[in-house]
């Protein structure tokens, strides 16, 4: 399926645009669950702050289970944790039961915690075909084009046969987990949050063509289900010269 780009003025567009898709995603989902895996950066903080202040009581947060695409490898309450983000910003701001926050143990040992988060995945999140499949996976992408934390140096995590992976960093050697290509390429809604001119020039790489593409690692986010691109004009500014 062909992904579809939607284009809005600035990242407070996207976010609301966002947020109100997401609601409604989960209203139709007709399973008693929804598993949405999430993303760290700059415009996640804004969707999760847009989230507690206008969807709190208008989405069934008991029903939705969040889990996390990619982690630091730091304990919980540092301040580079994806996790510590959005409990302050959300999760404590909404009526959610604690057994539906599934997040990655960055304090524990990287290589251990790979498998038991993926394991935990595995038991909980349903399979298409051989996959656990999220209902919604949500991504961003960074300006040397990686998502998740599958960064360029470190593609063959695209085709990993397991759930989770440690990720290090290319620049500062920080180990992460992230979510491996065949997991990401298995959601049944994906959606690319893309904001900020230092993105423009990766998003024209990732839609003009393989030739450049194809060493970035968002070039290779595919997935079975529906794939969605909300970017801002700034993002999208060499889009709309080719």
């Amino acid at each position: 399926m062909e992904p579809e780009i939607k284009i809005y003025d600035n990242a407070a567009g996207v976010t609301k645009a966002f947020a109100k898709h997401m609601a409604q995603w989960i209203e139709e989902s007709k399973n008693p669950l929804f598993h949405i895996a999430l993303s760290g950066g700059n415009t996640p903080k804004l969707l999760f702050r847009y989230l507690a202040d206008n969807y709190k009581n208008s989405i069934e947060w008991s029903k939705v289970h969040f889990w996390w695409g990619d982690e630091r490898m730091v304990p919980p309450d540092d301040d580079e944790s994806n996790y510590k983000m959005t409990n302050e910003l959300l999760l404590s701001q909404i009526d959610i039961p604690e057994g539906n926050i599934h997040r990655i143990r960055g304090e524990e040992d990287p290589p251990t915690e790979s498998v038991r988060y993926g394991d935990e995945i595995e038991s909980l999140v349903p399979d298409k075909e051989t996959w656990p499949a999220f209902d919604l996976i949500i991504l961003g992408m960074g300006d040397d084009g990686h998502t998740a934390s599958i960064f360029p140096n470190q593609m063959e995590l695209l085709h990993s046969l397991d759930v989770c992976e440690v990720a290090t960093h290319p620049s500062s050697g920080q180990k992460r987990i992230t979510l491996t290509g065949k997991v990401l390429n298995s959601a049944k809604k994906t959606a690319f949050l893309v904001t900020g001119e230092n993105k423009a020039k990766r998003l024209q790489e990732i839609f003009s063509g393989p030739n450049k593409g194809r060493l970035l690692p968002a070039f290779h986010i595919h997935p079975a289900g529906e794939l969605f691109w909300f970017v801002d004009q700034a993002a999208a500014g060499k889009l709309e010269k080719e």
